[in-house]
């Protein structure tokens, strides 16, 4: 950008009329009445246009108090300790996600860099351990090595794995979008969002299909979506993230041939437009709505998800909203929800009167005058008003055309006649309603004791520090005068047990006396019922395999 160090005008006129003006320009706020307002004076004199194209400007690390850091206070926390303490990747996103490189002041706090560990780094591990557990499992259990099947040629019929897909394609397209645009400070937010995704709906979702309960060839497809919504995010952030994504990179090339000695010899993807799906998106948004919901509405009731309930009922007047949730998502719905059946409604009124509110922080300005008169008509609207409102999109009132941003529309829930609220509640977001029927039913017990057992086991299991392919046999045993409630339990939910742990759950008077008990633990009243869980070795395990993709901690 500056002439005069290559001797311009006088030689090297090329070399400079090729590079002029530079790409951008990096300094910090200080600089604004210097270098930024140096080079700008000189180019706009000499050339008359600007010496850069972009200019990225960083605000001052203060220490947390605000003030300037100082060596001689001391009142700011080792640069390297805190490096050495949670990773170089984690206070490199924890700059370029805060106010700094949007020229603001920034007070750093080591906390900060601690929650950038917590909300970015630990659950995107912790989505590639359980790749690597169940890629494991599928070769012990399977017919050899899991190799995954390349991108180009992957094809799933599963919704959730084409939204995942989908989604992965929107971040590289994302983050390539807003790096020309030089925005680092968008990336870590989507980025968060993405992998909230992946963990809590995708890797969540399909815990059955990534674990081999749906058939092998359907696991299969489940680990090399995963694989490969893994192997491209890495991609995607080794910008961001040099370190943690090599550490992963390098256990993950080694379930393919052929691939690059380090992921910074990757190319940076390339958006493949043909794989974004932006209705399977708007649908998984959707589901995610009416599950969150009904969440809040178990909250509020004090209700676990491990308590079983019979009926939600999803109301709104667009039928293509209701096919989304009563579609292929419906088993997802349901099973997240733990709820017997889903009820579609288009009858808004059913449930739910309406009110119209205008929006004045949008119609304020625009209107001006007018508001006042505008804001009467719209809160005298009658509900069928508002129902043929919702229908054409726009209104028009005192000559002003509205429009569905323009007013809100508020559902206030009618509890049917005869129910109280601790019977059926409602939760909306003013668009969709979402009902849940709490009341109690005897035939939804057995299944909700078994889940409190499958959750004690899992525990367990976790506490002993066991892998999902390491084979224990899982005993229980009556702590109850009376054992006939357990067993029929036991006899009832036999199947959903076996499927979830991956055995049956075994009398404890069956256990050899020279069994190896790795755990044991007693729980009282669990849904008025008490019992004693123990895991143990089975008498004889011989395993000898191979693996081509390792567990590596990180």
């Amino acid at each position: 950008m500056p002439c005069a160090y290559i001797h311009y005008p006088f030689e090297n006129k090329e070399l400079f009329e090729k590079n002029f003006p530079g790409d951008f320009v990096a300094e910090g706020l200080d600089q604004t009445r210097g270098w930024f307002y140096t080079l700008m004076v000189l180019s706009t004199a000499l050339f008359g246009k600007p010496a850069f194209r972009n200019l990225i400007c960083n605000g001052l690390v203060l220490a947390e108090d605000g003030k300037k850091m100082s060596k001689s206070e001391k009142n700011y926390p080792p640069p390297l300790e805190v490096i050495d303490e949670y990773g170089a990747d984690a206070v490199r996103l924890y700059l370029i996600n805060s106010p700094v490189v949007r020229a603001e002041p920034l007070r750093f706090r080591k906390e900060g860099v601690l929650g950038v560990v917590k909300d970015v780094f630990l659950p995107w591990y912790n989505a590639y351990r359980f790749l690597v557990q169940n890629a494991k499992r599928l070769e012990v259990e399977g017919s050899g090595p899991f190799v995954p099947t390349d991108l180009a040629t992957l094809r799933s019929s599963n919704v959730l794995d084409q939204w995942i897909h989908s989604a992965t394609q929107s971040l590289v397209c994302f983050v390539r979008q807003e790096m020309d645009a030089y925005r680092l400070y968008t990336v870590v937010p989507y980025l968060l969002k993405f992998l909230d995704n992946l963990t809590n709906i995708y890797v969540r979702f399909n815990r059955k299909r990534l674990k081999g309960r749906t058939g092998e060839d359907d696991c299969h497809i489940a680990l090399s979506t995963l694989y490969n919504v893994l192997l491209t995010s890495c991609k995607v952030m080794t910008p961001f993230t040099p370190f943690f994504t090599e550490k992963l990179y390098q256990n993950l090339r080694k379930a393919r041939e052929g691939s690059e000695e380090s992921i910074h010899y990757c190319s940076f993807p390339e958006a493949d437009g043909t794989r974004v799906e932006r209705r399977i998106e708007q649908s998984v948004t959707r589901m995610m709505t009416v599950i969150d919901l009904a969440r809040n509405i178990r909250e509020r009731h004090k209700l676990p998800l491990k308590t079983p309930l019979m009926e939600i009922t999803v109301v709104h007047p667009d039928a293509e909203f209701l096919d989304d949730i009563t579609g292929k998502l419906r088993e997802y719905v349901l099973e997240e929800l733990n709820v017997r059946s889903l009820v579609p409604c288009n009858d808004t009124l059913k449930y739910a009167s309406l009110k119209a509110e205008p929006d004045f922080s949008v119609l304020g300005k625009r209107l001006g005058k007018s508001m006042r008169l505008v804001a009467k008509e719209v809160k005298e609207m009658s509900q069928q008003d508002i129902l043929r409102f919702e229908e054409a999109r726009k209104l028009t009132i005192a000559g002003h055309t509205l429009e569905l941003k323009d007013i809100k529309i508020v559902r206030v829930f009618k509890r049917p006649d005869g129910l109280k609220d601790t019977e059926i509640d409602a939760n909306g977001d003013g668009d969709v309603l979402v009902l849940l029927d709490l009341r109690p039913d005897d035939s939804l017990y057995e299944a909700g004791v078994a889940r409190e057992i499958v959750n004690r086991v899992q525990k367990l299991r976790k506490k002993s520090g066991l892998e999902p392919t390491d084979v224990v046999e899982v005993y229980i045993d009556s702590l109850d005068k009376d054992e006939s409630a357990l067993q029929q339990v036991l006899s009832s939910q036999e199947q959903y047990i076996k499927d979830t742990i991956g055995s049956s759950l075994l009398p404890s008077r069956l256990m050899p006396s020279h069994a190896v008990i790795l755990s044991d633990e007693s729980f009282q009243n669990v849904s008025k019922l008490s019992f004693k869980i123990s895991l143990a070795r089975p008498a004889c395990v011989q395993v000898s395999h191979h693996l081509n993709i390792t567990n590596n901690n990180c």
